[in-house]
């Protein structure tokens, strides 16, 4: 780019601390936030930040007064409903503003559980057999479907709703765990087949050319019988725990012919579900090396100890390169139209 731009980082409203609204003092741990609008700084850009309030029309109101070249968009959700994200990106799409990331259609078929999986299927990837149940709907099992299964809430990220318990081995454990996700969560509840075998996150760069960066890996003790076999919240979101079980993230050592199916079909999968600029597959490697997608994140979190972040400083690109690619990607797009 020839000159520095006025970039507005918009992110969720809580995620904004009240001692520090402008985000010059680095915090205790690392955050997508901060470190975004500080490799942004560093960047030379002029940068300002942009909370999604409550009402569209402050959000569009704040927009117009600092009238940004580009917004390095962070929200994930908008009045604390996470499907809602793809709204925002809708706004922002009315407005003529260059956004980064994955756009309104991206969002609503990745937020979309059910819908992904049977375009997924639908292009021949791998996935896991799956129910979707709605609240109030009778819980019926299809013949087809075989236990173990995992149920998760249908529209949660970050592992939300996903503990140990949402193993289910008979259809007694599977009602008693459809309903706690009814209860609690007040969503439809997900229902797949567990898949076993070894679990990779692959990050992806690009838009029409991908760079599909280092995989990931979530070792999980392989002596234990009792330990966790699930990427569970307490298990992402909990050092304590993840030592207790020996469980730890690293990058993965994988045949050449392997990696290159993985790398192979996660660009198939970029592709169909129109991610932009920068996306992350999770996957399960199976013993005979069936690769099956279980997520596909658009806008997943980088910062500087996320697996994306990780995967791209193994591929030799620093964090703040990292930035400054996702940047001028947006950018070129604009201004292809």
């Amino acid at each position: 780019m020839k000159k520095p731009l006025h970039v507005t980082v918009l992110m969720d409203w809580a995620a904004i601390p009240d001692e520090d609204p402008d985000f010059r003092t680095p915090p205790k741990g690392s955050t997508t936030e901060y470190d975004v609008v500080a490799a942004l700084r560093k960047l030379k850009h002029d940068v300002s930040v942009v909370a999604a309030h409550q009402d569209p029309a402050q959000l569009l109101s704040d927009l117009g007064d600092r009238k940004p070249d580009l917004v390095f968009n962070l929200t994930e959700s908008f009045r604390d409903n996470r499907d809602y994200d793809k709204n925002i990106t809708a706004l922002l799409e009315m407005t003529g503003i260059p956004f980064t990331g994955t756009g309104t259609v991206g969002l609503m078929l990745c937020r979309d559980k059910g819908l992904s999986k049977q375009l997924l299927a639908h292009h021949r990837v791998r996935i896991p057999g799956f129910l979707i149940l709605p609240s109030g709907k009778r819980v019926h099992v299809p013949a087809r479907l075989q236990y173990p299964m995992v149920v998760k809430p249908m529209l949660a990220d970050g592992s939300e709703g996903i503990a140990n318990s949402s193993l289910v081995e008979d259809e007694e454990s599977l009602r008693e765990r459809v309903q706690f996700v009814h209860d609690r969560w007040s969503q439809p509840a997900i229902v797949e087949e567990y898949i076993g075998g070894r679990e990779l996150y692959v990050g992806i760069l690009g838009n029409s050319r991908l760079q599909v960066l280092p995989p990931r890996e979530l070792f999980f003790r392989s002596d234990s019988d009792d330990g966790p076999v699930l990427a569970t919240y307490r298990l992402k979101w909990d050092e304590a725990y993840r030592k207790k079980w020996e469980v730890t993230f690293g990058f993965a050592q994988l045949e050449d012919v392997v990696s290159k199916r993985v790398a192979r079909i996660c660009r198939k999968v970029y592709h169909v579900l129109q991610l932009r600029d920068y996306g992350r597959i999770d996957l399960r490697l199976t013993p005979d090396d069936r690769i099956v997608v279980l997520e596909v994140n658009p806008n997943p979190d980088i910062a500087k100890d996320d697996e994306v972040a990780q995967s791209a400083r193994k591929n030799g690109i620093t964090y703040t390169a990292l930035v400054d690619r996702i940047v001028r990607m947006t950018m070129r797009r604009s201004e292809a139209g």
